[in-house]
């Protein structure tokens, strides 16, 4: 009874078909990936939104925490919000957090 754990050698046809189907593929192409058609509807260029900017004493509304005034602001990558019962620091950019 043979082993099952074992795995049978590929006879030469199917060497055979193995070489001759790595021999025709093509290599991939070097340099840019692909090439700029100007005419093409996927090309539009994306316009980036400026991202909000925000200084102490700015009004702010977030979805989860309601509405809330900025106490300070870190460097433009997080602000600390007062939101009356509670103070919250969040990151920016937040989807969530909207200046009035």
């Amino acid at each position: 009874m043979p082993d099952p754990a074992r795995v049978p050698e590929p006879n030469q046809s199917q060497l055979r078909a193995a070489a001759r189907t790595v021999s025709e593929m093509k290599p991939m192409r070097a340099g840019p990936a692909r090439r700029y058609l100007p005419g093409s509807p996927f090309n539009v260029p994306v316009a980036e939104e400026p991202a909000e900017s925000y200084e102490p004493r700015d009004l702010v509304s977030h979805d989860k925490y309601g509405l809330g005034s900025v106490l300070d602001v870190e460097d433009q990558v997080a602000v600390v919000v007062d939101f009356g019962t509670h103070r919250r620091r969040i990151t920016l950019p937040c989807a969530r957090l909207v200046k009035l």
